[in-house]
C-alpha cells in the first residue's frame, strides 16, 4: 500500500480523487480508514481498498486527514517506525507530530478548499529526514494533484493557514454581501449571485498578471461610479477588517497548537 488516508471528510477525498484523477498511484494503491460506514462508502465509490488500523502498519505513507484536537488519541493507535506520516491538521507543527508518532518522517501541510476542484493553494514543509526518506518529494507530488504547491518555513504556517487556507470563507463572505448589494438595488437574486461569483473569478486571473494597485486605479475613473464604491469601503474599514481576519485566524491557529 502506497499510501492509506486517514480520515476522508471532503478535504481527504478531495485529495483521494486528485491523485487518482492525476494517476499519480492507482486505486489499489491507496487505503482509506473513517468511521465503518465512511470508510466503505468512499473505498466502494473511488475503488481504494477499506483498512483498520492495523493495516497502517504495512502502509508506506499515511495521509492524517483529521481534526487537531484528534491527534492525542489518534497518534498512538497509527503509530509505526517504518512509515511516513503527512498531516494537514491546522496547528499542528512537525515537533508535536514527531513526538507524538515516535519519528522525524513527518510533512507538514495546508491546503485549502479549493483542491476540491484542483485548485488549492498548499503550504508545505518537513524535517532533513522527511526529506532523505522521500516524504516530502512524495507529498509535493500529492498536493500538486489538487493544485500548486509552496515549500514554505514551518514559523510561516499559522500565517499561510489564516490567509490562505482561510480565505475561501472570507471570499464567499465578499461575494454574498456584493449579491446583497445587488439584490438591494433590484437584480433578482440568483443573477447577482452569479454575477458576483463571474466578477471574482475573472478578478483572480487579472490579479495573476497585474498588481492590485494598478487593476484598482485602471478601474477607477475619475468622479466615476467605482471610486465613490471604493471611498464606501475605505469609511466601512473592509480593509482594515479582511487585514484582522487573517490576524484573528493567525493566532487561532498558534492557540490551536498550543492546546495540542
Amino acid at each position: 500500500m502506497k499510501l492509506a488516508i486517514v480520515g476522508v471528510g471532503k478535504m481527504g477525498r478531495s485529495i483521494l480523487e486528485g491523485v487518482l484523477r492525476a494517476g499519480m498511484l492507482s486505486s489499489d494503491e491507496i487505503g482509506v480508514l473513517d468511521t465503518p460506514g465512511r470508510t466503505l462508502e468512499v473505498a466502494q465509490e473511488l475503488g481504494a481498498k477499506p483498512l483498520h488500523l492495523e493495516d497502517l502498519r504495512y502502509c508506506e505513507r499515511v495521509l492524517i486527514s483529521v481534526q487537531p484536537k484528534d491527534i492525542a488519541y489518534l497518534a498512538p493507535q497509527i503509530a509505526h517506525p517504518n512509515v511516513g506520516y503527512i498531516s494537514i491538521m491546522a496547528g499542528v507543527s512537525t515537533a508535536v507530530l514527531s513526538r507524538r508518532l515516535g519519528t522525524r518522517r513527518v510533512v507538514r501541510c495546508m491546503p485549502n478548499l479549493a483542491a476540491t476542484i484542483g485548485k488549492s493553494s498548499t503550504a508545505i514543509t518537513g524535517p532533513r529526514e522527511a526529506e532523505e526518506a522521500g516524504d516530502l518529494p512524495f507529498a509535493r507530488a500529492l498536493f500538486a494533484t489538487v493544485g500548486d504547491v509552496y515549500d514554505l518555513p514551518e514559523r510561516l504556517f499559522d500565517a499561510f493557514t489564516g490567509m490562505s487556507a482561510s480565505a475561501p470563507a472570507y471570499v464567499a463572505v465578499v461575494a454574498e454581501a456584493l449579491a446583497d448589494g445587488g439584490v438591494k438595488q433590484g437584480i433578482p437574486r440568483a443573477q447577482a449571485l452569479r454575477l458576483a461569483a463571474d466578477v471574482l473569478i475573472a478578478t483572480g486571473e487579472l490579479l495573476r498578471q497585474k498588481h492590485p494597485a494598478v487593476l484598482k486605479d485602471e478601474v477607477s475613473s475619475p468622479g466615476g461610479t467605482t471610486i465613490y464604491g471604493l471611498a464606501a469601503l475605505e469609511a466601512r474599514g473592509v480593509r482594515a477588517a479582511l487585514i484582522e481576519a487573517v490576524e484573528a485566524a493567525t493566532l487561532r491557529g498558534q492557540a490551536l497548537g498550543r492546546e495540542e
